[in-house]
């Protein structure tokens, strides 16, 4: 898919949002990208996937045993990717304020995961993930997402496939610019945290 295609994916049901977000990041954009709509269609979640998985180099894909994913935000893609590298796939959760496994998923010590994300802006929840897998033994060769609108900034420490990357700019709440700050924040989001 190319970034047009995929764009027009994100329109066509209403999931590129415009006015002004409070984005799980804590950070504020003109722009929101609803990653639940756009994956609802399980037949466009999974070509999405394929898209993803296609961009991972083969001795990578060859290697991942598992794909985990943080709630809410990555749990369809993530299934989604499993299925595509035809393994498993889990979710870490944070009911406390700290991801990590439950409902009965562990991985084996020193197994193979791709930490899979929806959208990624700043890299912080992907990373506090990618401690909790590895925390739990898991060890996480790649990580990957929908959408990377980090701009190419944020630093996983593995290697890091997203399907396509949108700039759109982010503000801190001190920074917001005249035209934004006279709208009042939405925050569509799963976190309630931030």
């Amino acid at each position: 898919m190319t970034e047009d295609e995929i764009l027009s994916e994100f329109r066509s049901v209403d999931a590129l949002l415009e006015g002004h977000f409070l984005l799980s990041s804590g950070r504020h954009s003109a722009h929101y990208l609803q990653c639940a709509r756009l994956l609802m269609n399980p037949d466009r979640a999974a070509r999405i996937a394929l898209s993803i998985t296609q961009k991972i180099p083969r001795e990578i894909r060859g290697e991942i045993e598992a794909v985990i994913s943080p709630a809410m935000g990555g749990i369809i893609i993530g299934h989604e990717m499993g299925r595509a590298l035809g393994v498993d796939a889990m979710f870490v959760e944070r009911p406390e304020g700290v991801f990590g496994l439950r409902r009965g998923f562990s991985v084996n010590k020193g197994a193979k995961i791709l930490m899979m994300e929806d959208v990624v802006t700043t890299g912080l929840s992907s990373r506090e993930a990618i401690k909790a897998i590895e925390d739990a033994g898991g060890s996480v060769i790649a990580a990957g997402a929908v959408v990377d609108r980090s701009a190419g900034t944020a630093d996983l420490g593995v290697p890091f496939f997203p399907l396509i990357e949108l700039n759109f700019p982010t503000y801190a709440a001190a920074d917001l610019p005249d035209e934004l700050a006279k709208i009042p924040a939405v925050k569509p989001g799963s976190r309630a945290d931030s």
